[in-house]
């Protein structure tokens, strides 16, 4: 078995075409390397729903998504986006399977609450059937994953990428999980810390040095590491040699989570 990456997509890196015309070029470079594509596209969503009239909320973080705003949030990720990713992709020369968490059920979700709040159609994966996944895989193809899901009474559920990224990588046994961000790594003084093992981010995040959107981030890394992913990359692309380096467990430029 070909040791796989699941990289999760994000930031201006990912903005046009250019970037993936790289992303294609830095996975023909492994082919020895399975690769896997999640993403998200929350700026999309935002506009999307503006530009239909609808309100974004946002409680502890998380967006609430009502039923109303389900259809255009699966209609900018399912469709949209992942198209277009797919597109680009196979352009340049690497084909590609379009999927969401929908999928042949490759998440199945129940309705997130947190201290007995709820925020409408975000959900929680509660079970992941990767075998769509490892199909593709095995037909050549780089499977390219929208993290929208449904329940198992067929709803659909909007749900965070970087989740669905953690669970998937964990469901399929990946070497190594990949949070493509615009920020270099994890900071702390003022310098990138190149290694850090899952306490010392806790320490960090109880002191306050990793805070914002990264302790998400850092959640969602952690369920990877308990789930047996031996290693977590949050990097800026660097271009077509960053998922060389990543292959080889090199991290020039980001930081290395570990259990």
């Amino acid at each position: 078995m070909n040791p796989r990456l699941l990289i999760k997509i994000g930031g201006r890196a990912f903005e046009k075409e250019a970037g993936f015309r790289e992303l294609a070029q830095a996975i023909k470079v492994v082919p020895d390397i399975e690769t896997i594509i999640v993403h998200g596209g929350g700026a999309e969503i935002s506009k999307a729903l503006k530009d239909h009239g609808r309100e974004t909320l946002f409680l502890d973080g998380i967006r609430v998504t009502q039923a109303a705003d389900m259809v255009i949030v699966e209609k900018v990720l399912s469709e949209t986006i992942n198209a277009r990713i797919a597109a680009w992709l196979t352009k340049n020369g690497v084909p590609c399977q379009r999927m969401s968490g929908k999928t042949e059920q490759l998440f199945v979700v129940e309705p997130l609450t947190r201290d007995g709040r709820q925020y409408g159609f975000v959900g929680n994966i509660k079970q992941v059937n990767g075998e769509v996944v490892l199909r593709a895989l095995n037909q050549g193809h780089v499977p390219i994953v929208s993290p929208i899901s449904a329940d198992e009474n067929h709803r659909s559920f909007n749900v965070n990428a970087d989740n669905a990224a953690a669970a998937l990588a964990a469901e399929i046994d990946c070497v190594g999980l990949v949070f493509i961000t615009d920020v270099p790594g994890v900071i702390d003084g003022g310098s990138v810390c190149r290694t850090l093992s899952e306490q010392g981010a806790r320490d960090r995040i109880a002191r306050g040095t990793i805070k914002g959107g990264m302790v998400a981030k850092m959640t969602s890394a952690f369920e990877a590491l308990a789930n047996q992913v031996p290693a977590v990359y949050i990097v800026q692309w660097q271009g077509i040699s960053t998922l060389q380096d990543l292959a080889a467990g090199k991290c020039p430029s980001g930081t290395i989570l570990y259990k």
